[in-house]
């Protein structure tokens, strides 16, 4: 084969460059360039189909001079139909590309001239080819399928330990926001079935979520009727799933992700990651419930406890005071009337104090019917859970303090969504400053630039700043959007001792 020398050539040359830059992308162009010169022909095109075969993931295309470019749409579409490429007509040469027994996509070299040929050789040539072009795809699909399990294994992870530590009020947010970020999705919405039997949105992360919030699914909903009986529904256009929430073949609800219009559709990888990210959100939801209920418990059997001693002490006890009062203002001679007076005065107060004893002991008694009867957990304890929580992902915990009356001045949409802010301040702390201190404060002192009360949380580091172009710009989006949304503001800024970064978000109260 004369071209030997320039094909084992061209090797080395591939080789040199997936060394210094792996990136598929370029090296499937360098393939369909060197296709066209060790072949001689001004045209090349390599197609490659999507991970579910039914569609192109990509189609690079190389011409060299004028002329007839090689026919890539019905590359294409013999692809999409068949999975392997149908002869070309005459003057293009059209070889599979396959690695590990499966059909990649399809690389393709023409002359310009229907009366021109390729040889053996330049087929045999373009199959070598073909076979390193499949060997490139199928490891960076190997590579991203890899990566992308492991994001959402230590989202799970992230999940099930924020769940367990964090009050029950926001486990639902908690388990949206994480889906939204884990799937790339623009929307993310946990349902749970309604008194009609439908579904109804209790939680959403995006920028629609506020408008999301409380909308529903009727029962005759055919997505409502799947997901309830637990099989999850898939819609391509536009790219949306709706997963099943249960436990032990109890629904639950259903978590939603809807990904921004002509965004592709969610891959076979991506819809059984999600899948099992929803069977283990489900499961850390019955875990945290069980946990407040176990809480809950514990709470009831110490007000049953206080109520006993306030009935079998307490009141006995002033019970016979009274009466010793009674019984000595009866002893009281008839000219000491302002004695007797006083007594009976006495008496009265311990009576009445008897009276509000059995009142609070009645209270006390009173179990909450429904779990939303319970007064809300307030923002002082929200935030510390949430700053014991990251000390996990951190390697130590960050300082939190408080000015002004926090649980009282806060109302409880902007308490939700202050904690949402700083769960993410903290994330990506841990995920990417490489900090040694963290400080968070929640101040109620603030004011607004028109003059109006605010909450102000800062979250600031010793780390290593955030880089021009960096990763969390995405995440600091939402949180500048839920701030946005309140009337408020977030911005970043320097963070301690001049190194690191400080998040400052400020809502109205």
């Amino acid at each position: 084969m004369r071209q030997m020398p320039r094909l084992l050539k061209a090797m080395e040359s591939l080789g040199a460059d997936q060394e210094t830059d792996p990136d598929p992308e370029h090296v499937l162009t360098r393939i369909v360039r060197t296709a066209a010169e060790l072949t001689e022909a001004p045209y090349a095109a390599l197609a490659v189909l999507n991970e579910t075969g039914d569609g192109l993931a990509h189609l690079i295309t190389h011409a060299a001079g004028p002329g007839r470019p090689p026919e890539v749409a019905r590359l294409a579409r013999a692809l999409c139909d068949g999975g392997r490429p149908a002869p070309g007509p005459p003057g293009t040469l059209c070889v599979p590309v396959l690695a590990h027994g499966a059909t990649f996509g399809a690389l393709q070299v023409a002359t310009g001239s229907p009366g021109a040929a390729f040889t053996s050789d330049d087929r045999a040539l373009l199959r070598f080819l073909a076979n390193e072009a499949g060997i490139a795809i199928g490891t960076a699909r190997l590579l991203e399928a890899v990566r992308q399990q492991a994001r959402w294994m230590d989202g799970s992870l992230e999940l099930s330990t924020s769940l367990l530590a964090a009050d029950e009020d926001n486990a639902l947010a908690v388990v949206a926001e994480q889906a939204r970020r884990l799937a790339g999705a623009a929307e993310a919405a946990v349902l749970e079935p309604d008194r009609n039997g439908g579904l109804e949105v209790v939680a959403a992360s995006g920028t629609a979520a506020p408008r999301l919030l409380r909308t529903t699914l009727p029962p005759d909903d055919p997505a409502a009727l799947r997901v309830l009986g637990g099989e999850p529904v898939f819609v391509d256009a536009p790219a949306r799933m709706l997963l099943p929430l249960a436990s032990n073949g109890a629904a639950l609800g259903a978590l939603s992700l809807t990904r921004a219009p002509g965004s592709p559709p969610y891959s076979v990888p991506e819809r059984a990651l999600a899948t099992q990210f929803a069977q283990q959100a489900a499961l850390a939801l019955v875990l945290a419930t069980a946990r407040r209920d176990r809480e809950q418990l514990a709470v009831f059997e110490d007000r049953d406890r206080i109520a006993r001693d306030l009935h079998d002490l307490v009141i006995q006890r002033l019970f016979a005071i009274g009466l010793t009062l009674q019984s000595a203002g009866r002893r009281v001679p008839p000219e000491s009337a302002d004695v007797r007076d006083r007594i009976d005065e006495a008496a009265g107060e311990l009576d009445a104090t008897v009276e509000e004893i059995r009142t609070a002991i009645f209270g006390l008694h009173q179990h909450p019917e429904h779990p939303d009867d319970r007064p809300p957990t307030g923002l002082r304890a929200r935030v510390l859970r949430e700053t014991s929580t990251a000390a996990a992902a951190l390697g130590f915990r960050p300082s939190a303090a408080f000015t002004g009356p926090v649980d009282s001045a806060v109302g409880e949409e902007t308490a939700r969504h202050l904690v949402a802010a700083l769960r993410e301040g903290l994330s990506n702390v841990a995920r990417h400053a490489g900090a040694s201190r963290v400080e968070v404060v929640v101040d109620v002192t603030a004011r607004l630039a028109d003059g109006a009360r605010a909450v102000r949380l800062t979250v600031a580091d010793d780390g290593v700043g955030v880089p021009e172009g960096d990763s969390r710009c995405s995440g600091l989006r939402n949180v500048r959007e839920r701030a946005e949304a309140l009337g408020g503001f977030a911005v970043l800024g320097q963070g301690l001792g001049g190194r690191g970064t400080e998040l400052t978000w400020q809502a109205p109260l």
